[in-house]
């Protein structure tokens, strides 16, 4: 059953912190983590399309604004806007993370939004809807997942 789209509580306070962090700090733990969980769709090239291209994911209620692009089959963090941005609250961002919703549904409840070059937005959210653990396979996941559901039992 989806989530209500009613706008959640502030996100915790750890979360917030995220967002006022420079990307200098930011980027060696977050790359670490982008390569090491999708090091088997990055290996297959599913991630090739975005060779060369910046793609901008904002979180507006942290607020939290990543630029990623792909160098040589690593998913990077980059300075500057991207040529296209996907934008939403800490909770959409969560149940895309998780897949707790269907993407689709997401964009066509206007949940979340794309926005700039279409085309290599959709080419991310269909890249993001492939893949069959979410955007936090692993441990990240099941930690996210908790999140979730606690998210889920507030509404």
């Amino acid at each position: 059953m989806p989530l209500p789209a009613l706008p959640l509580p502030a996100p915790p306070g750890p979360m917030r912190l995220l967002g006022a962090l420079p990307l200098a700090v930011k980027r060696p733990p977050l790359e670490a983590w982008l390569n090491r969980s999708f090091a088997a769709p990055l290996a297959e090239g599913e991630f090739d399309a975005l060779e060369g291209r910046r793609v901008c994911l904002e979180i507006a209620d942290l607020p939290l604004s990543l630029t990623l692009g792909l160098e040589g089959r690593r998913l990077v963090l980059v300075e500057g806007p991207g040529e296209a941005a996907i934008r939403g609250g800490w909770r959409e961002f969560l149940c895309l993370a998780t897949r707790g919703e269907d993407p689709d549904a997401l964009f066509f409840q206007r949940r979340l939004s794309l926005e700039g070059d279409t085309e290599l937005g959709l080419t991310v959210k269909n890249l993001l809807d492939g893949l069959e653990e979410g955007l936090a396979p692993g441990r990240l996941g099941e930690w996210l997942g908790r999140l979730e559901r606690l998210a889920r039992r507030d509404h």
